[in-house]
């Protein structure tokens, strides 16, 4: 009968360090009580006490916020960048994110804006009688708005950024990458790594007492340690993707991409059954 080789039994005697992390983590934000248009009302009437629930409301508050995140930039000397159309967000930042990282210290890096299209609210007046008081209904629509954001340098995270919609429903989301909190731990555990570009496939030529490989993709990352000061086996991200910009997120393959990394584990182990 022949033997049946497991994961666990090809790692055994190879790992003492096994990080395993989720890639681009994508979360989204909303008020829960603001996500239909009888909520909106209720909101202006029984929140903020206005007698008329009126859109002029909504946009003295968006105001106020624009006004308060320039004064946070301001008194903690952020820059703020107004990204152009057509250029990657990223590209503009990645210098003061790693400027950033030099520091080892977590903050707030540099607040970029732009002019979105993203789902607000939309009032349009009733007809009711001129002599009354008017009254509005609200709808969500598409309209171009700006948009916050706050690029952070974290020291478990590394870069990751949270957008933040500027006027009212204030939608929000957050982006942090896995693979840079697998580089944190990796260096906090002490062993050294390289870091490729996104799917690069592992190296067939290189020595026997080789450093820890972690590339950008999203999927699973892993690295393992034979008990050495390096790493020694790692899965790549997925080939063919280019670095996440928060643009194309919607329209990536998953199950493709899923079954790269399942390629890829298959190659690894078989590498370490061999001895290679």
């Amino acid at each position: 009968m022949a033997h049946v080789v497991t994961v666990p039994g090809l790692l055994d005697g190879h790992t003492v360090l096994d990080i395993e992390c989720l890639d681009r983590i994508y979360l989204n934000g909303y008020v829960p009580a603001l996500q239909v248009g009888g909520q909106v009302i209720t909101f202006l009437h029984g929140h903020l006490g206005m007698r008329i629930a009126s859109p002029a409301v909504l946009e003295q508050i968006g105001t106020r916020f624009r006004q308060a995140v320039a004064r946070f930039a301001e008194m903690n000397d952020i820059p703020m960048v107004k990204f152009k159309k057509g250029v990657r967000k990223i590209d503009v930042m990645r210098p003061l994110l790693e400027r950033a990282e030099r520091t080892g210290r977590s903050r707030v890096v540099a607040i970029g804006w732009a002019q979105e299209f993203q789902h607000v609210w939309d009032a349009r007046k009733r007809d009711t009688d001129p002599a009354r008081p008017p009254q509005f209904s609200f709808a969500m629509a598409e309209r171009r708005v700006t948009c916050y954001y706050f690029y952070v340098w974290d020291v478990a995270f590394g870069p990751a950024f949270i957008k933040v919609c500027a006027y009212f429903p204030y939608p929000v989301k957050v982006w942090v990458n896995g693979h840079e909190w697998a580089k944190r731990q990796a260096a906090t555990a002490g062993p050294g790594f390289t870091e490729l570009p996104a799917g690069s496939p592992p190296a067939r030529t290189r020595p026997r007492c080789k450093p820890s490989v972690i590339a950008s993709g999203p999927a699973p990352s892993r690295c393992c340690s034979n008990g050495g000061n390096k790493l020694d086996t790692s899965v790549n991200g997925p080939e063919g993707l280019p670095p996440f910009d928060g643009d194309a997120w919607e329209h990536t393959d998953w199950r493709h991409h899923e079954e790269q990394v399942r390629r890829l584990r298959g190659r690894i182990f078989k590498a370490v059954q061999e001895g290679d």
